[in-house]
């Protein structure tokens, strides 16, 4: 499937370093700060009750691991892979997944822009808050239908508020400040890029340009959501 490129480009490299160098600050936010969307992704995924086991599922995006982890968890006959682009929060991602048993979930380095997995391989994707930082929406969007098989679905889940979605880089760019200030070693100016939030017109716009079978949108206060169906 050819996508258009999106007009704005990747924000993807200037907020690598952040990730990178502070990866316990947004493995805090994450596991404590967002949202805990579990449940709408399992009712959103497989609302005729569990995935079949053996099911393939990606969580691209996927930071410190959390819904990965939260998955093979509670489906322990599934395969669950998260992708993410710094190497620093895998590493968070698998010690989680280790300690907590979690044979069958594995964690790979990854862009969501070309995803390492082949053609109509995937049975469900998760992404949740990837497009605030990865403005290739188009792009990313694109690889995750390719990979998804007839009838996968795919869950979005984005944040509606600016402030409460820059309020994790906001505390990585402070410790990188800090981290200026005293001297620490490694620490370097250009870090990131301000977050962007998409309106409801333009998650609508996005979610509606590839040929799926159908799209379920909700929104409330703070997120917007969308289950996409790849057409069998």
């Amino acid at each position: 499937m050819s996508v258009a490129p999106d007009a704005t480009p990747s924000a993807l490299d200037g907020h690598a370093c952040l990730f990178e160098r502070y990866p316990r600050i947004y493995a805090l936010c994450r596991e404590h700060l967002f949202r805990d969307d579990t449940e709408r992704i399992c009712r959103g995924l497989w609302p005729d009750g569990p995935p079949q086991a053996d099911s393939l599922v990606l969580e691209v995006g996927c930071g410190p691991g959390l819904y990965a982890r939260r998955l093979a968890q509670r489906f322990p006959g599934i395969d669950v892979v998260g992708i993410d682009h710094s190497e620093a929060q895998l590493r968070l991602a698998r010690r989680a997944a280790d300690a907590q048993g979690l044979r069958r979930c594995r964690f790979e380095g990854g862009d969501a822009r070309s995803l390492p997995h082949p053609d109509a391989s995937v049975d469900a994707v998760i992404v949740s808050r990837l497009f605030t930082v990865l403005h290739e929406r188009g792009r990313a969007l694109g690889e995750i239908h390719r990979v998804l098989r007839p009838g996968g679905r795919l869950f979005v889940a984005e944040p509606r508020s600016p402030l409460r979605a820059a309020l994790p880089l906001a505390a990585m760019r402070m410790a990188d400040r800090v981290a200026r200030l005293v001297g620490a070693a490694g620490a370097h100016d250009g870090c990131g890029e301000r977050v962007r939030v998409m309106d409801p017109q333009t998650f609508g716009a996005l979610t509606d340009r590839l040929p799926w079978a159908r799209v379920r949108r909700s929104a409330d206060r703070w997120y917007q959501y969308a289950v996409c169906e790849r057409a069998r």
